[in-house]
């Protein structure tokens, strides 16, 4: 689950560069498909911390 949070973090971070078109054609590919995410990539973010405290919450150790 850590692997998905970070995922989603690096997503997010992605989608906060194509929004300020900073990321040249890739960014405007993305923003065509994931128009909400590009909006707000706190959303993603959100997701990020959300996968993350499920990950410490069903860790077994």
């Amino acid at each position: 689950m850590y692997f998905v949070a970070a995922v989603l973090a690096v997503l997010s971070g992605l989608f906060y560069a194509a929004d300020h078109h900073q990321i040249g054609s890739l960014g405007t590919t993305m923003c065509q498909y994931g128009g909400v995410f590009c909006d707000s990539p706190f959303l993603v973010l959100v997701g990020a911390g959300l996968a993350a405290a499920w990950g410490m919450l069903v860790s077994v150790r």
